[in-house]
């Protein structure tokens, strides 16, 4: 049942997002999978917890379909940078934007220190009927902060 006047009419579409990295051209980025924010917690000794005062690095997934190849090119070069050896720039800043119903810019998030942790291609098989192969991006991210739009 829908609560009336309590939610606003212009809520955020889980479909309505930008995921911005800077140094890279724009990126087809199909989906993006949850990014979980924890507190590094320690164990005290009456079996309570304490956070450490720490926030752990994010990991999520990107998803960009296998046909745009500017994107994956991107993608690509960009985890080539990850490995031995590794450049000075291979952790990069983004900026993800949450869109409204209406297209307005409501949040957003800076993920610093981001980089490509891997490349997931997809399973291929013949009795496919045509679905649209996707190549996940493993990320990872030192931290997430929120911005003001």
């Amino acid at each position: 049942m829908p609560i009336k006047g309590i939610i606003s009419p212009d809520i955020v579409q889980l479909n309505k997002y930008d995921l911005r990295i800077i140094g890279l051209p724009p990126l087809v980025i199909t989906a993006i999978s949850g990014i979980e924010e924890e507190l590094d917690m320690t164990d005290l000794p009456d079996r309570t917890k304490a956070t450490g005062g720490r926030v752990k690095p994010v990991e999520f997934d990107i998803t960009i379909p296998a046909h745009e190849i500017q994107s994956q090119i991107s993608m690509e070069s960009w985890y080539g940078e990850t490995q031995d050896p590794v450049t000075p720039t291979h952790k990069k800043v983004g900026t993800l934007i949450l869109f409204t119903q209406s297209s307005l810019p409501l949040r957003a998030f800076t993920l610093v220190g981001m980089m490509p942790r891997g490349r997931n291609l997809p399973d291929f098989e013949l009795d496919n009927d045509g679905e649209m192969a996707n190549v996940v991006w493993p990320m990872s991210a030192d931290s997430i902060e929120p911005d003001l739009i």
